[in-house]
C-alpha cells in the first residue's frame, strides 16, 4: 500500500496542472488501499500566502478528493537545520556570494535547472560578513555514497546523476527562507512516510539530488512517479507566474469540479490544454 502526497506552495492559486498532478497522487494511493497525503509548502519566504491554505482545501473537496493532512513546512524549520549541520560536519556544505547573474555569466555548461554553478566560491570563499547561501559539494558527496540508483515507475531503475546539477544550494541567502527545495522535500517526504512520490516531469532531474540526499542523512528511499504536464496552448507548462486560470475561479464559478476531475483522468483536457509527451527525453 502506497502513501504518496500532494505538496503545493501557497505563493498562488492551484490551477489545472495541480489538480492532475493532485489527482495522480490521489489515485495511485487509493488503487491500493494506500494513503493521500496534502502538505502545504510554506516557507518560501514572504512570497508565502497562509491564506491560499484554504483555497487548496477548498479546490481539492471541490474536485472530490479525500485526503490526511500532515504538517507544514513551517514547524519543520528545526530539523531542516539539524539536516544543514549534519552535513556541514562531514565536510560537504560551504558558502557561496555569487548571484544568478554571475553564475550565468561563469557557467561553462547547462544542466536540466540551467546553467550549472562552476564552483566559484568553492576555489574563492567569500569575504567574512557577506550574505552567503550554502552549496552541497557534490562531487565529494558522491565519493562518499558511491554509486546510487533510483526507480521511476515509468522509466525503470535510473542511475544517480548528481552531478548534472552541480553543487545545487541547501541553504538559501534568504533568513525567511530556511532550507531549499531540494533539502525540504527531502527531509519531509521521510518523515511523513511517503513511498511514492508522484510529481511532474519537470522534477526528474531533482530526484538525482534528492537520492543522494537520502544517502548522506540515512533516509528511506521511496519510489518515484514522474507524471507528464500539462501543456498550454502555446506548448508550455502551466504555470502560476503565467496566470494560469485558477481552480478557485472555475470553483467560484459553478463548474462541476467531480465532472472536471473525470474528464482529466480520461484525457480530455478542457480550453487548448495537451498532456505533453511525459519522460522519453529526460536524462
Amino acid at each position: 500500500m502506497d502513501v504518496t502526497r500532494f505538496a503545493p506552495s501557497p505563493n498562488g492559486s492551484l490551477h489545472l496542472g495541480h489538480a492532475y498532478s493532485a489527482i495522480v497522487a490521489h489515485d495511485l494511493a487509493l488503487s491500493e488501499g494506500g494513503r493521500f497525503l496534502l502538505r502545504i509548502e510554506d516557507i518560501d519566504g514572504g512570497r508565502s500566502r497562509p491564506e491560499l491554505a484554504e483555497e487548496f482545501r477548498a479546490d481539492l473537496a471541490w474536485l472530490g478528493l479525500e485526503w490526511e493532512e500532515v504538517p507544514a513546512q513551517s514547524s519543520r524549520v528545526d530539523e531542516y537545520e539539524v539536516a544543514a549541520a549534519t552535513l556541514a560536519a562531514m565536510g560537504l556544505l560551504y558558502p557561496c556570494s555569487c548571484s544568478r547573474a554571475e553564475i550565468a555569466a561563469a557557467a561553462t555548461r547547462t544542466g536540466p535547472d540551467g546553467p550549472v554553478y562552476p564552483g566559484t566560491c568553492k576555489a574563492h570563499p567569500p569575504a567574512r560578513g557577506e550574505a552567503v547561501a550554502w552549496r552541497l559539494d557534490v562531487e565529494a558527496a558522491m565519493a562518499r555514497t558511491g554509486p546510487l540508483v533510483w526507480s521511476d515507475a515509468l522509466t525503470g531503475e535510473q542511475v544517480a546523476r548528481p552531478d548534472l546539477l552541480g553543487d545545487v544550494v541547501l541553504v538559501r541567502k534568504d533568513p525567511d527562507t530556511p532550507a531549499s527545495y531540494h533539502l525540504a522535500v527531502t527531509l519531509d517526504d521521510a518523515a511523513d512516510g511517503i513511498t511514492l512520490v508522484t510529481r511532474g516531469a519537470d522534477l526528474f532531474a531533482a530526484t538525482h539530488i534528492h537520492r543522494l540526499l537520502q544517502e548522506l542523512l540515512g533516509l528511506p528511499v521511496p519510489r518515484w512517479h514522474h507524471h507528464a504536464l500539462l501543456l498550454d496552448s502555446d506548448g508550455r507548462k502551466l504555470a502560476k507566474r503565467r496566470n494560469s486560470p485558477s481552480l478557485a475561479d472555475r470553483r467560484l464559478a459553478g463548474e462541476d469540479g467531480a465532472e472536471l476531475a473525470r474528464l482529466l483522468r480520461m484525457g480530455e483536457m478542457p480550453g487548448g490544454i495537451t498532456l505533453g509527451a511525459g519522460l522519453d527525453s529526460q536524462p
